[in-house]
């Protein structure tokens, strides 16, 4: 009798295996780079020459179940990509469920962005994270086990995004949303809001921006401004100019402007950039220059780096 229970559930677990099976699938993809860089100037410890190398792959997959509801699993393995989890080799992945009619709930177990932090990334493209002496501008964190809400579209090109981060050891519960406008052919704006942060040093945190393409030329722009409490609130203006040559070589011009209330100087970072696409392998080539880093009068950064990089 024993064996053939254990035959009957052996038989029971191979066709729920082979069900399972047609009802989605997972695919990888990756990638890769080799780079090297070299920084000279007053205000980056790590100033010289240096070469870096950067890894990912991306699980990913779903499927449609019966009762019309899409999942969809995002699972990504990247050694050391942030100091949270920097003894392993995991990093973001999530959860989504979606449909027409309910829009698409995202719930992220590592890797999350609110619904401002997604809309931060300053026109320019963060100059700040390239070495250039100039701090990050606090946005609305998210962080892990945080949902990301989609609503439905109720109005053609218009986009409305919310998010809730759970409150954590000495944090309170943090929402933020966003709105999205695309009606116009080429053109994008954006406006997000959000907090983050323990309660005596909460941040509240806004991004406007704006693109707009043309032609072979996009122009864009952002404004992000973050109070906390008991620091000194903090702005960042940005903006680029990108040119498409041809389909293959591009050039941008972009630029960062950093002001924090009570300094004296303010912080500005610039960058001129070029890359040249074939099939799945970028070249690119770029120079950053940076005044007043650190908000200190005569400091300097100055780089320039260079890097190819591999998509398949």
């Amino acid at each position: 009798m024993n064996k053939l229970k254990k035959i009957g559930l052996t038989a029971l677990a191979a066709s729920l295996v082979t069900t399972s099976a047609f009802a989605g699938e997972m695919s990888v993809a990756g990638g890769a780079s080799i780079g090297v860089k070299n920084t000279t100037g007053t205000n980056d410890a790590s100033t010289g020459k240096s070469f870096t190398m950067g890894n990912q792959l991306t699980f990913s997959g779903g499927g449609e179940l019966d009762n019309g509801l899409n999942v969809a699993l995002s699972f990504v393995i990247d050694q050391a990509d942030n100091t949270a989890h920097a003894n392993g080799p995991f990093d973001s992945h999530s959860v989504t469920i979606s449909s027409d009619a309910l829009g698409s709930f995202k719930f992220s177990g590592e890797g999350g962005s609110s619904a401002q932090g997604a809309m931060d990334s300053g026109a320019a493209g963060d100059l700040w994270d390239n070495g250039t002496g100039v701090s990050e501008i606090a946005g609305a964190a998210a962080g892990d086990n945080s949902m990301f809400y989609t609503l439905p579209e109720m109005m053609e090109g218009v986009a409305l995004t919310v998010s809730m981060s759970p409150g954590r050891a000495n944090q309170e519960t943090h929402t933020s949303y966003g709105l999205k406008y695309t009606g116009v052919d080429g053109l994008m704006i954006q406006y997000g809001a959000g907090d983050s942060g323990a309660p005596t040093a909460e941040v509240e945190s806004t991004t406007m921006s704006a693109s707009y393409a043309f032609s072979s030329f996009t122009l864009a722009a952002s404004n992000t401004e973050a109070t906390k409490v008991g620091v000194a609130d903090r702005e960042v203006d940005a903006y680029k100019v990108s040119y498409t040559v041809t389909d293959d070589v591009s050039v941008h011009y972009a630029a960062e402007m950093f002001e924090t209330i009570g300094e004296a100087t303010d912080e500005e970072v610039e960058s001129f950039g070029v890359s040249y696409t074939s099939g799945g392998m970028t070249i690119s080539g770029s120079t950053f220059g940076t005044s007043g880093a650190g908000n200190v009068a005569g400091a300097s950064t100055d780089r320039w780096s260079l890097g190819l990089s591999f998509a398949f």
